[in-house]
């Protein structure tokens, strides 16, 4: 499967959003990655649909929505309404996974799953077919920046067995203290979808630091 680069907008400037997602488009990114945070499923806030709905006109490119909410189910078709063409969601944040899941796909959008680094790969096992992509965590989520966990990788391993045992064709996402040297582990591991934030948004030259993550 290609490798695709999805920036990260939680490292973006929040006052020029917009033009920050066509500059990622013109650098060469393959999809943009939105962070929904509620307070309380982790312990910051970020946006909501009005925002999604507000870039969604600034690019082409896939818009990759990684609910990191609790009860998520009660925001689906908003964020499907707003243009997401990816929603995820967490393992660790629905009463009731399958329902979430299929409300997600009922409304015409590609379905996610997401593990936070506590979480076992196992428990994804069993709704591999329900998905589109697995999104695993590699650091706490919450806020950008971190140092990248190491254990993500037998994750990654993990999944991707998971997912050629199933013959479909899922994405593995990977998002967390994404560079030029965990790039290359986590492809090994099987990842084809990197979530790339200050990496990509504070190079000098955004395109060659996509080139460089999807090349690594």
């Amino acid at each position: 499967m290609e490798i695709f680069i999805a920036p990260s907008i939680l490292a973006g400037d929040f006052a020029r959003m917009g033009e920050d997602v066509k500059r990622m488009q013109d650098n060469g990114a393959d999809m943009i990655h939105y962070d929904v945070m509620d307070g309380v499923f982790v312990p910051n806030i970020t946006f909501g649909p009005q925002m999604l709905k507000a870039i969604r006109p600034y690019t082409t490119l896939p818009l990759d929505v990684h609910l990191m909410i609790t009860e998520p189910i009660r925001y689906i078709k908003q964020f499907a309404q707003s243009g997401a063409d990816y929603i995820t969601v967490h393992y660790e944040a629905c009463k009731d996974l399958k329902a979430t899941l299929d409300a997600i796909k009922s409304e015409g959008v590609k379905v996610g799953l997401s593990i936070s680094p506590d979480t076992p790969a196992s428990v994804v096992k069993p709704y591999v077919n329900d998905c589109d992509m697995i999104l695993v965590m590699s650091v706490y989520p919450g806020f950008g920046g971190q140092k990248f966990i190491e254990g993500s990788i037998d994750k990654i391993k993990e999944i991707s067995a998971y997912v050629k045992e199933s013959g479909k064709n899922v994405r593995i996402e990977v998002d967390g203290g994404i560079n030029a040297s965990t790039a290359v582990l986590v492809k090994k591991a099987g990842a084809d979808t990197l979530v790339a934030g200050s990496a990509v948004f504070n190079a000098e030259n955004p395109q060659d630091m996509i080139n460089t993550l999807k090349n690594a």
